[in-house]
């Protein structure tokens, strides 16, 4: 049987693994869905897969509503997170940075007490809140990375994720030229 987790550990866990990470990745997310040519935005690789815009949205309104679910206590199904005035990449992407600018301000000044509040995820299982800030990210890795396969074929420039990509080293190429 597992422990219950105590809110010193919670807190260890998210001030000295979570937040640094989470900031990190964040950045990289945003250059993701900036990548998305707006006039490209309905491309899907096949007819069974997400649009581009799809999986913009999806990326932008999960990464978010995975760290509110910490902050609320709850998590929350409501798929209209994003307004449908928000329309393009680039406006999904402002919209991404500044919600989760002020979520990460709100998530980094939790207590203990309130991250090891157990939190149901659609009835399929309990979690301690804090937990969820890194079942979140690897929700939006995965999906950043679908949505990175994406680019290349639908003539869009790779941006770096883990290191330099291709057309970032080609555009430093270019200007060093």
């Amino acid at each position: 049987m597992a422990e219950t987790m105590t809110a010193d550990q919670a807190v260890f866990l998210l001030q000295n693994v979570y937040l640094g990470p989470l900031k990190i990745e964040s950045r990289t997310t945003k250059k993701i869905l900036e990548a998305v040519p707006a006039d490209k935005a309905e491309y899907r690789p096949d007819p069974i897969s997400k649009s581009a815009i799809e999986l913009v949205r999806h990326i932008a309104a999960a990464d978010n509503r995975f760290v509110e679910s910490v902050i609320n206590g709850v998590f929350d199904t409501n798929p209209a997170m994003i307004s449908e005035n928000v329309k393009t990449p680039a406006e999904i992407a402002a919209w991404y940075e500044e919600r989760f600018a002020k979520n990460f301000e709100a998530l980094s000044k939790l207590r203990g007490e309130h991250l090891v509040k157990i939190v149901d995820f659609r009835g399929m299982f309990q979690r301690p809140a804090v937990t969820f800030v890194m079942m979140g990210l690897h929700h939006t890795i995965h999906h950043r990375g679908q949505l990175s396969s994406y680019l290349r074929s639908m003539g869009a420039k790779v941006p770096s994720i883990y290191g330099e990509s291709y057309d970032d080293a080609q555009a430093r190429k270019s200007a060093q030229a």
